[in-house]
């Protein structure tokens, strides 16, 4: 496998000296209390949260829709709602702005209904109505959206961030704001910065995957032999590792298959991608992520066939659809004011500075087959520090890419979380804005009264 060492060799060919004087000799096109970078669950859930309490918003996102690893990666589920419990019931204590983006998707059939995924249940959404959802909430709240946008470099007045330089096929140009969050899932601005960031466990990190729709499939006899438990059962496995043996590449032989919104649709996240050198992949590194997307498209193409020769109503399936790109489980972490640790995933802990509740099990992508650690009718918080950087002011992040230990990650990451991280961001900076406090220095049971009020469960 790929070492942190190789990832940082073949890195140096690419610079990350990104810092700029607030001064630079750029059109600004904007000056703003707040501006977003990436339009993912967080960065929605940070910017419409902001925007609604009266704030100016300028979110950037560097594809042309809304919804980061959850529609371009299409890892279009939303875990981490539900217990997990031997009971068999759905019980859901994650709302907030993750029950209300929920809601919306089912108000235009664009969710399903839960689905078991082991011990704990999940529910899939249709990709298209998650941009629909996103963009009249952003609307909506008057947040001003800038699609086909990159964020390139950051204003930096000593260790405060005061903008970021926006490029797209217009030219290059300034935004200045108040206060900044780094949504990008990749710790992009932080990165820029020169601020302390890292990757995994030594640079091991969870690899990524590439979802695909399978369309044509009739649903009512795939669930008769499937089943309804979204993890395959053991006799799909045992037939992969048959077909693999044989010469197919299927390398990953625990895949997970939802139903969809859509008619005649399954959801299937099959793929396991590792470099044809057996390395690591780490989609920070552009040779990584190109070779992940051609290989990814390779896997998908394999895993069709093999699905349509050997599942009940899978015979005349056909590829709808893969992710625009593969999906992204992990790259960097910040280095925070606080981390989520490993011990405070595995034990549960409850903590009164908790901005999210998390009940996901640990789900570890990594080596030759995915690795479940169940919190049985339990649950952990997140602590708020954990999205502030350690060193740095103005800015804060959401998503993904805030400071947790690797194992824990592989818990926190997901959607339903995601949601939330965004949720508190928003409301932390409403807040900092307010007071001129700095976010390091926040009394966290103000950001979660005013989340309570906004109706999440803490």
């Amino acid at each position: 496998m790929g070492t942190a060492q190789q990832l940082t060799d073949r890195m140096l060919q690419w610079s990350l000296d990104a810092r700029y004087p607030v001064d630079i000799d750029l059109p600004v096109l904007a000056e703003v209390d707040v501006l977003v970078v990436g339009a993912g669950a967080a960065g929605v859930a940070a910017a419409v949260t902001a925007a609604e309490a009266g704030k100016s918003v300028l979110l950037v996102e560097k594809y042309g829709f809304a919804g980061g690893a959850a529609v371009a990666g299409m890892s279009a589920t939303i875990c981490g709602l539900y217990l997990a419990s031997e009971s068999g019931s759905a019980e859901q204590i994650v709302f907030g702005f993750a029950e209300r983006f929920r809601a919306g998707l089912a108000k235009r059939g664009g969710v399903t209904e839960p689905q078991r995924y082991g011990k704990t249940w999940t529910v899939a959404h249709d990709p298209l109505m998650w941009r629909e959802t996103a963009d009249d909430l952003l609307t909506t709240a008057g947040v001003r959206v800038l699609y086909h946008t990159a964020v390139t470099g950051v204003l930096m007045d000593s260790q405060t961030y005061r903008g970021a330089i926006l490029e797209s096929n217009a030219g290059r140009t300034v935004v200045k704001a108040e206060r900044l969050i780094d949504a990008s899932g990749d710790a992009a601005l932080v990165a820029r910065a020169g601020h302390a960031y890292y990757f995994g466990d030594n640079g091991r990190i969870q690899n990524p995957t590439m979802f695909f729709r399978l369309g044509g499939v009739n649903v009512d006899r795939f669930l008769a032999e499937y089943g309804t438990d979204t993890i395959c059962p053991p006799e799909l496995t045992q037939k992969i590792v048959v077909a693999r043996a044989a010469g197919r590449d299927l390398p990953r032989d625990h895949i997970w298959i939802f139903t969809s919104p859509r008619p005649n649709e399954l959801l299937v996240n099959a793929t396991r991608l590792s470099g044809q050198d057996g390395r690591m992949l780490n989609v920070i590194d552009p040779e990584d992520f190109t070779e992940a997307e051609i290989l990814g498209r390779r896997q998908v193409r394999e895993y069709a066939a093999f699905l349509a020769s050997n599942v009940a109503g899978c015979e005349a399936s056909f590829v709808n659809d893969t992710g625009v790109e593969v999906g992204i489980r992990q790259t960097r972490s910040i280095v925070g004011a606080e981390q989520l640790t490993d011990q405070d995933v595995a034990s549960a802990r409850k903590r009164d500075d908790g901005i999210c509740r998390s009940p996901w099990p640990i789900e570890l992508h990594e080596g030759g087959r995915p690795k479940l650690h169940w919190l049985l009718d339990d649950y952990y918080d997140v602590p708020y520090l954990s999205l502030v950087p350690q060193v740095g002011e103005h800015i804060i992040v959401a998503g993904r890419c805030f400071s947790a230990q690797h194992r824990a990650l592989a818990s926190a990451r997901v959607t339903a979380q995601c949601f939330e991280y965004g949720h508190a961001a928003g409301v932390a900076t409403v807040l900092s804005l307010d007071s001129g406090t700095a976010y390091r220095d926040l009394d966290p049971a103000l950001i979660r009264e005013r989340m309570i009020a906004q109706g999440s469960n803490l």
